[in-house]
């Protein structure tokens, strides 16, 4: 089968409106998590998240579609233009060749709870036209298509936390068996809204740590009592190893491995099993390389942390084997849908600066989480081989494993 590459990347989250200062936060250490500014939290048991509060969406489009596109499509936007504009790809690109896999957990929460309202207060006759074509996942990579004018295979992910990770996985199988030769990944996701937050908290997954939000996410530490929900969206070009040597294109990394498990468990209790069945899965397709970097799914909920530090252990033979693991959540919270291509364009921006990206806010360790978790602070260190990890409720589990070039 064909060999895939990386060679565009787009991001933007609570910590940067682009790839570049987004990923220059995050081995700062910053966070970019906050009280909430988007609605009224007054009633809400949680009132902080990683909002992005500066994005314009006419950068991205015009304004008078604007109302047209949920938020979590106009932050796909926003990424899936930053990505091909890095990609350089020439002018005479064959756009029929050329497809999309966008991913998200929910989609347009945020137009589906207004419309709601409108529905139940002001009546049918009141709600957009563009409520449900706003709404829907998929939408999300039919904008994107249209702004890109790209005619191949139009795919979509909907696996909860695992999408984005999962849609990296689908375009690579589109240019593997020869139906793309191009794909464009989008992962995007904009939940924080009262529903939203308010149905996270109603499960008691959410963090409470209303009154210290930039502590408030800690993965892996012994004191962590739930994630914190992220808003932010990101995009990778791939396209055939040849093709991108013949053009001279920038290579991020090439994908030597993807995992794909189901935990047939529980709906939302995640199990150690099914995780590491999926690492294990790109493990042996990437011939088990040594690798140098995991970023870990790492949600800062107690069971999670536990079961994938156990998980990881149990992958490469112990404790002593493991290589550097970190979790970047504590600081741009859990982006959901999006989660998995934010972490995977870390990744790749990691192995390209060798820099590892640090967990912050680990300070009291657990017993059950016993690993190198690059506390603290980013770490030099020469990078070959990073894995990224999903895994999303249903018990739905995604792992990507790239290479340098």
């Amino acid at each position: 089968m064909k060999r895939v590459v990386v060679t565009g990347l787009g991001m933007i989250n609570s910590l940067g409106l682009d790839k570049e200062s987004a990923f220059a936060a995050i081995v700062e250490g910053k966070c970019g998590i906050k009280e909430i500014g988007a609605f009224d939290t007054e009633k809400h048991s949680v009132k902080i998240a990683g909002e992005i509060t500066d994005f314009d969406p006419t950068s991205v489009m015009d304004a008078k579609e604007v109302k047209k596109a949920d938020r979590f499509i106009q932050l796909g936007l926003k990424a899936a233009a930053e990505a091909m504009e890095d990609a350089k790809l020439p002018e005479n690109v064959d756009r029929d060749r050329f497809g999309v896999a966008s991913a998200s957990g929910i989609g347009g929460l945020i137009n589906i709870e207004k419309n709601s309202i409108i529905c139940a207060t002001r009546g049918p006759k009141r709600i957009s036209p563009f409520f449900i074509p706003s709404s829907l996942v998929n939408m999300l990579g039919g904008f994107v298509s249209i702004y890109q004018e790209l005619r191949g295979p139009n795919l979509s992910s909907v696996t909860a936390c695992a999408a984005g990770t999962h849609a990296i996985g689908e375009a690579a199988k589109s240019i593997m068996v020869g139906t793309a030769d191009k794909m464009l990944v989008i992962g995007a996701e904009a939940a924080i809204c009262a529903a939203g937050v308010g149905g996270f908290a109603a499960m008691k997954a959410l963090s409470t740590r209303n009154d210290d939000p930039q502590h408030a996410s800690r993965p892996f530490d012994a004191e962590r009592d739930g994630f914190v929900m992220g808003e932010g969206a990101a995009a990778l070009v791939l396209e055939t190893y040849e093709d991108a040597v013949a053009r001279g294109a920038t290579i991020y990394g090439e994908l030597i491995g993807f995992g794909e498990s189901g935990d047939a468990n529980h709906i939302t209790t995640p199990t150690m099993d099914g995780p590491l069945r999926a690492m294990k899965m790109a493990y042996s397709m990437a011939g088990e390389p040594k690798v140098d970097y995991v970023n870990a799914h790492g949600t800062s909920t107690p069971i999670n942390d536990k079961n994938e530090t156990a998980a990881l252990k149990e992958l490469f033979g112990g404790k002593e084997n493991c290589p550097p693991v970190s979790s970047i959540k504590g600081q741009v919270g859990h982006c959901l849908g999006a989660a998995g291509a934010i972490e995977a364009v870390v990744s790749l921006m990691a192995m390209r600066e060798s820099i590892l990206p640090p967990t912050i806010n680990y300070t009291t360790p657990d017993e059950n989480c016993d690993l190198d978790y690059i506390p603290n602070e980013a770490r030099k260190a020469e990078i070959n081989v990073v894995m990224s990890n999903s895994f999303g409720f249903g018990g739905t589990n995604g792992v990507v494993i790239f290479k340098k070039v």
